[in-house]
C-alpha cells in the first residue's frame, strides 16, 4: 500500500554546528531539501535517513557534512522560494532534492511540481552542486492516470535536469505486504526502522556523486 504525506508543524532542520564545521574544515556538503520524511517527523532526533546518511558517510570515511534543510509539510514552491538562501548559505557540492509528495496531497497541478522541482535542479547545478531528484508515488486512490504520470514526472525533471534519480523513497516500505507495520500511527509516516531501507534506496544514486 502506497501513502502520502501530510501536513506536518513548520519545524527547519538545518544544523549550525554542521555549518560552522563545514566553514572551518572545508567539508563537501550534502545539502537535503525535503518535506516531513526527511526531517524526522514524529521521530527521535538522530533516527532519520538524513542523520543515518551522515553516520555512514563517517564509517566509509568520506569527508562530506550533511545540512538537513527539510521542513515538514513543504511543498515544491516552499522548497523553491528558499533555495537560492540555502546554496548561497551552504555552498553544497551536492543536492538532494526531496519534494513533491505535499503537491500531490494539496492537489497541486503536476505542471506547477515538476516546473517547480526543475527549476530547483536547474538552480542548484548553476551554483556547481550535484543533484538528486528523490521521487515519490501516490496510492491508487488518486487515480491511476494521476499516480502514473506523478511518478513519471520525477524521472521527467532528473533526464532534463541530467540530475541522478531515486525513482521511490519508500520502495520496500510502503509497497510491501506489511505495510502498516512499518508506518507510525498517523498511517503515513514511516516508522524509525524504515530509515535505514530509505537510506538504502537514496545510496546508489549518491554513492558516485561523493569521489
Amino acid at each position: 500500500m502506497l501513502v502520502h504525506f501530510s501536513l506536518g508543524a513548520l519545524a527547519s532542520r538545518a544544523s549550525g554546528a554542521a555549518t560552522a564545521t563545514n566553514a572551518a574544515t572545508g567539508a563537501p556538503v550534502i545539502l537535503v531539501v525535503g518535506d516531513s520524511l526527511s526531517a524526522e517527523y514524529g521521530l527521535k532526533a538522530g533516527t532519520g535517513w538524513v542523520a543515518l546518511l551522515q553516520a555512514r558517510l563517517a564509517e566509509q570515511k568520506k569527508p562530506h557534512r550533511v545540512v538537513n534543510a527539510s521542513i515538514s509539510g513543504d511543498t515544491t514552491s516552499g522548497g523553491r522560494s528558499r533555495l537560492p538562501v540555502a546554496l548561497r548559505t551552504h555552498k553544497p557540492a551536492i543536492v538532494i532534492i526531496e519534494l513533491g509528495g505535499n503537491d500531490a496531497l494539496r492537489g497541486l497541478p503536476l505542471s506547477s511540481t515538476r516546473d517547480n522541482l526543475l527549476a530547483m535542479a536547474r538552480a542548484a547545478k548553476e551554483a556547481g552542486a550535484q543533484v538528486i531528484v528523490v521521487g515519490m508515488q501516490v496510492p491508487p486512490n488518486y487515480g491511476s492516470s494521476y499516480a502514473r504520470d506523478f511518478e513519471g514526472l520525477f524521472t521527467e525533471v532528473a533526464r532534463q535536469a541530467k540530475a541522478a534519480l531515486v525513482p521511490f523513497l519508500l520502495k520496500g516500505v510502503a509497497d510491501r505486504a506489511d505495510a502498516m507495520d512499518w508506518f507510525q500511527p498517523d498511517r503515513i509516516h514511516p516508522l524509525a526502522k524504515a530509515h535505514p531501507r530509505m537510506l538504502d534506496n537514496v545510496w546508489p544514486a549518491l554513492k558516485p556523486l561523493l569521489g
